[in-house]
């Protein structure tokens, strides 16, 4: 018998839990946005699935390699672990199709636009989209999201400059996790439900 699909909060990595420092590998540089650790633990304690989604074609462009990526994930995910925070699955698509490394120069369905780590989360996860959110700070996070039929889709000033374009697509814009998970488990928008 299938297990009962859970929601999940999908968060893209990279100016929505850790400050955006360009092509990010090493443990030494990641820091993470302020509140961004509590808003987790609130959106963990209110029953979400805790989903990063993340594009990094640092692997592709040869700036870093997979177990550079792998070995920062597993610090992220100790340090989150010892603050109460447990992440239900890490998503990565290392691809990109100017990417230096061969094996990784292609148009795949992962990179964010395309709804690939979400739709595998889904699979894998027993996640339930259409009552699940996501949160980014890009135009393309917020694509992925719509492509995959995830519920809501939220954007944040926390990472990248916002378009006219994004902020149009989005659900709504806040500064950060922290106010984006705030104004949910308020019960903005209707809350969590």
């Amino acid at each position: 018998m299938m297990p009962p699909l859970r929601r999940a909060a999908f968060l893209d990595r990279d100016g929505v839990i850790n400050i955006d420092s360009a092509y990010l590998s090493r443990w030494e540089d990641f820091q993470f946005v302020p509140g961004s650790v509590e808003a987790m633990r609130r959106l963990q304690q209110a029953g979400y699935a805790l989903v990063v989604v993340t594009n990094q074609s640092g692997i592709a462009r040869g700036y870093y390699s997979e177990e550079d990526y792998q070995l920062l994930t597993r610090q992220m995910r100790a340090a989150l672990q010892a603050q109460g925070v447990t992440l239900a699955g890490v998503y990565h698509c290392p691809h990109h199709p100017s990417g230096k490394v061969p094996a990784l120069a292609v148009d795949c369905e992962c990179r964010k636009p395309a709804p690939g780590m979400i739709l595998r989360a889904a699979q894998e996860l027993h996640l339930d989209l259409p009552h699940s959110f996501l949160v980014g700070d890009k135009e393309s996070d917020l694509q992925a999201a719509h492509a995959a039929g995830v519920g809501r889709a939220y954007l944040v000033h926390s990472g990248h400059p916002l378009t006219g374009e994004s902020r149009h697509q989005a659900d709504q814009v806040f500064d950060d996790l922290r106010a984006c998970a705030a104004f949910l488990l308020s019960g903005g928008a209707q809350g969590l439900a």
